[in-house]
């Protein structure tokens, strides 16, 4: 085993230190962020930092970098106060993962990469048509992080679309149903497959039992 300490992060090239800090944190969801801006120009960019905050109310965040170039997503975002989360899946990664490059404002992601520009329930944002699990999110407010002037963006669950069959009926979600993917790094994907699932534990409770 090895130590890599501060230092040695900080005096790594610039590429290395992205890649190191980037996957050392582990799986992290992949999703697309679909919004639109008040001219009406879509726009679709891969995220790696969607987290959960609570459920009462239902708050998602998204982690977006600093705001010292433009920022399509951001500004859309800022402006309408509505933005889409679409998982990805392992049939279109590819197509969901261009989206990372850096398009002019006036271009869509959504045609650039093909995929299909959907609207439901009267949502302003557009969500992803290839998308199985597609949520809808109204922006509540924004934090900024002083130590690296990241931008924690705070919202509440919308709506909800996802088939009826991959819903359980405790409420969770079955995502090997829909092939999810997850990532790590900046550009690493994985499938996903749930070995094990396990009660509600209490102190009391060990060795933990597993769900049938």
């Amino acid at each position: 085993m090895i130590e890599i300490t501060n230092n040695d992060i900080l005096n790594l090239d610039k590429i290395s230190r992205l890649n190191f800090v980037n996957s050392i944190p582990g799986y992290k969801s992949a999703n697309l962020v679909g919004t639109k801006s008040k001219e009406g120009v879509s726009n679709l960019a891969v995220f790696s930092s969607v987290i959960h905050l609570g459920s009462n109310p239902p708050l998602l965040a998204l982690v977006i970098r600093p705001a010292v170039v433009p920022r399509n997503t951001y500004q859309n975002i800022k402006d309408t106060g509505k933005f889409t989360i679409n998982h990805i899946h392992e049939d279109f990664v590819d197509k969901a993962h261009y989206t990372s490059a850096k398009f002019e404002s006036n271009v869509s992601e959504f045609q650039k990469a093909e995929l299909t520009e959907q609207y439901l329930g009267g949502f302003y944002a557009p969500f992803v048509g290839e998308s199985k699990i597609k949520i809808a999110m109204n922006f509540v407010e924004e934090h900024q992080i002083r130590a690296n002037n990241t931008l924690l963006i705070v919202a509440e669950i919308h709506s909800v679309f996802l088939p009826e069959k991959i819903l359980n009926s405790n409420g969770e979600v079955n995502l090997n149903e829909v092939n999810d993917v997850c990532v790590s790094g900046l550009n690493n994907y994985h499938k996903v497959k749930r070995f094990a699932a396990f009660d509600y534990v209490r102190p009391d409770d060990f060795p933990v039992n597993k769900l049938k």
